[in-house]
């Protein structure tokens, strides 16, 4: 990560309002664990769904990053399944499905500590440079 990558939203140390999430890889997937506050809601106890997208987003693009590849996301889909609760812990998992030249596909999920899955995301996420 460069110095301006820790003012990210998502992972970034030096923002102080970021979401300062950590990671980690198991058997090929990326995985990051977050418990929304009160600030992180839209409706009354429900995560704001932008801020759900940001999750699945950075799980999955950021997961690229992990392999030594600079890369920005193309496209991003998002499936709410159900409200995302304020309060509880979210584990938050992204793998790759596929690549196509610089082009990786890359899936998502969000899910509760009982296994509900709340939301579900792909993503094509293209390589910069001459990587």
């Amino acid at each position: 990560m460069n110095r301006n990558d820790e003012w990210c939203f998502a992972c970034g140390r030096d923002n102080p309002i970021g979401l300062k999430l950590d990671f980690h890889e198991e058997n090929d997937t990326y995985i990051s664990t977050f418990t929304p506050g009160p600030e992180h809601q839209g409706y009354g106890g429900i995560m704001h769904g932008g801020l759900v997208s940001t999750l699945l987003d950075e799980i999955m693009a950021r997961y690229l990053y992990a392999k030594g590849l600079t890369a920005v996301t193309a496209k991003l889909e998002v499936r709410f399944r159900h409200p995302t609760p304020i309060g509880q812990e979210l584990r938050i998992c992204g793998w790759i499905t596929g690549q196509r030249g610089k082009m990786y596909e890359l899936a998502g999920d969000i899910s509760l500590p009982d296994g509900t899955v709340t939301a579900e995301g792909k993503a094509t996420v293209a390589v910069k440079g001459d990587e």
